[in-house]
C-alpha cells in the first residue's frame, strides 16, 4: 500500500487492476532494464521452482511492493520519498532490488513490513540486510 496526495493505493502481486496498470508496468519494465544494466541479479530462492526462469523473473518485479514503488514514481515528483506499507515480511528479492532502485532513481524509500521499517537510501538500507 503507497499513500499519494492523500490517497491510499493498495497493490497484490501480479495486480492489473489499478486504472494506471498500463503506466505502472512500463515503469517496472524500464526499472527492470536499469536493475539489470547495474548487474542485479534476481534472487530465484523467492519464487516456486516449477516455473521456467523467465516466468520466475517475472513473478519476482511484480510483488505488491515493486507494483507501490512504481506507482509511486510515476505519481510523485522526482525526490519525494516514497513510503509503502506491507502486511508481509519482504522476499529477499525485492528487498535487493529496492535497495538498488532507490539508489538508481535518487530517491529515499520507506517499506513497512510485518518485521520493522526498511530505510532505503543510496543502494543502502536501514536494517544492515538483517530482517
Amino acid at each position: 500500500m503507497i499513500e499519494i496526495n492523500g490517497k491510499l493505493q493498495a497493490f497484490r502481486m501480479g495486480d492489473k487492476s489499478h486504472p494506471k496498470a498500463k503506466e505502472i508496468y512500463k515503469e517496472l519494465e524500464r526499472l527492470e532494464i536499469r536493475l539489470k544494466e547495474v548487474g542485479f541479479v534476481p534472487d530465484m530462492g523467492s519464487v516456486l521452482h516449477d516455473v521456467d526462469k523467465e516466468d520466475r523473473e517475472e513473478t519476482l518485479c511484480v510483488h505488491s511492493e515493486r507494483l507501490a514503488i512504481a506507482y509511486g514514481l510515476i505519481s510523485t515528483l522526482p525526490g519525494t520519498t516514497l513510503r509503502i506499507v506491507k502486511n508481509m515480511r519482504a522476499c529477499v528479492n525485492c528487498h535487493s532490488a529496492t535497495k538498488l532502485i532507490s539508489k538508481i532513481v535518487d530517491r529515499k524509500i520507506v517499506v513497512r513490513d510485518a518485521n520493522r521499517f526498511h530505510h532505503f537510501k543510496d543502494g543502502v538500507c536501514s536494517c544492515g540486510d538483517y530482517w
